[in-house]
């Protein structure tokens, strides 16, 4: 009797993953998404979001970042920013810019950056004088590859011109992790692939190269992890005029103006790490383009504006490595494993409670639950805080909510239905003629 009760427990537990994943089928073909409103609102939302936007202490001010705003400059006058700055021997110039006529046919009428041959020009003999910039490209998919609906795999680059690229220090792809499905669509920005095989050759994310420049032993080291996807460990944002994250700026920040009318102190560039890019027409432009949702935003829910540019996302991933400050996380086996054993261990408890007492089952696996699920809720939470570490309960908590009322069914259905089914097959055994 108590090896059955305890393989019983083993078919209950294989049942309610089971439903877990019939569950989880049924919400990908998205058959209720117009009655829901708040899980559209939630979908995008994780519970560590609340360690960045609202527990954590403001982060020091890293000194060894500087973001510059290009706005909307045309090419001779980005040569210009560039060739200013460079005066003032940063380590490393990061431009987050594409300076290509992006898949276009390269003639004047489709691409009229190519009117301005001088500026062109001017952006080349910036890029090369100063000997140490890093430009970006984008991980592209071929056709092939598109056709076969295979992600995270990538056979080509986006890059910019020749012209360019010629004399550039270093190039490092500058795609994000998103579930974006397009360009402009709303993009949520939490993790990024330190590096990814293109045709069979490393490429190093944007960011990894410029921290590789600046420093490379610590980036060797963060590369020695050799995890496909880094949780990307915020530090803080920009100035943020309109409030969308508590965090105060903490890296050094110039507009365009501010570049050319040489508005800062020297020793701000001198042997820094300095990354342009689109923050706006100016800084307090509240534009849309290129600019992510991050764990930083204050709306966890139904998250209204974005809140940080891409330069700056690039810039938090510098610091992170240069700080060696890194985010842990569990591997999926573990989860797993984890979410299995406490399914089973609660199946097993509930089916003593059922056998016990059956006039209590329902308040009492329900009152189970509830604090089951705000203990570990609470765990991940406070885990993530204290000790970086993403003690991922996803899988648990689903285990969990469902595992009172699937063992129901279990018990009142499926062990019903085997019971009656093989009833069936042995009275038509035994009146089977010799």
């Amino acid at each position: 009797m108590k090896k059955y009760f305890w393989i019983d427990a083993a078919w209950a537990t294989l049942f309610i993953f089971a439903m877990m994943g019939g569950i989880y089928k049924l919400t990908q073909l998205r058959l209720f998404d117009a009655f829901d409103s708040i899980g559209k609102a939630l979908e995008d939302v994780e519970l560590t979001d609340l360690v960045f936007s609202q527990l954590r202490e403001d982060p020091p001010l890293d000194t060894n970042i500087v973001v510059i705003n290009f706005g909307e400059l045309s090419r001779r006058q980005v040569a210009e920013q560039i060739r200013i700055i460079s005066q003032h021997k940063p380590r490393v110039i990061g431009l987050d810019g594409f300076y290509n006529c992006q898949g276009l046919p390269r003639d004047t009428v489709y691409c009229p950056q190519l009117i301005d041959s001088i500026g062109n020009v001017m952006l080349m003999e910036a890029i090369r004088e100063a000997g140490n910039v890093v430009l970006v490209t984008k991980l592209l998919q071929s056709e092939s590859l598109l056709k076969r609906k295979i992600d995270d795999e990538y056979d080509s680059l986006e890059r910019s011109d020749l012209l360019f690229t010629e004399v550039a220090t270093r190039e490092g792809y500058a795609s994000l992790e998103t579930e974006a499905a397009y360009q402009d669509d709303v993009k949520t920005c939490r993790t990024f692939n330190p590096q990814m095989q293109v045709s069979g050759k490393r490429q190093l994310a944007f960011s990894v190269q410029m921290a590789m420049l600046y420093d490379s032993i610590k980036t060797n080291r963060f590369l020695e992890r050799n995890n496909f996807s880094e949780i990307i460990n915020y530090r803080g944002n920009v100035a943020d005029f309109f409030g969308q994250t508590k965090y105060p700026s903490v890296f050094y920040t110039l507009d365009v103006e501010d570049v050319f009318s040489e508005n800062f102190l020297p020793t701000m560039i001198e042997g820094k790490i300095v990354i342009f890019g689109f923050l706006g027409k100016e800084l307090g432009d509240p534009s849309w383009s290129d600019k992510f949702f991050t764990p930083l935003n204050l709306n966890m829910a139904g998250k209204a504006n974005p809140d940080m540019f891409g330069v700056v996302v690039h810039a938090n991933i510098v610091s992170m490595i240069m700080n060696e400050d890194y985010i842990e996380k569990m591997e999926n086996w573990q989860e797993w494993l984890m979410a299995i054993v406490l399914c089973y261990l609660n199946v097993a408890l509930f089916s003593l409670i059922y056998i016990k007492l059956p006039d209590w089952y329902d308040g009492i696996t329900k009152l189970i639950q509830v604090v089951e699920l705000l203990v570990l809720s609470f765990l991940m939470v406070e885990i993530f805080d204290l000790f970086s570490y993403k003690f991922d309960t996803t899988i648990t908590l689903a285990a969990i909510a469902l595992v009172g009322d699937s063992f129901e069914i279990y018990s009142g259905v499926i062990k019903n239905m085997y019971r009656r089914i093989r009833h069936r097959f042995r009275f038509t055994k035994k009146h089977i003629p010799v």
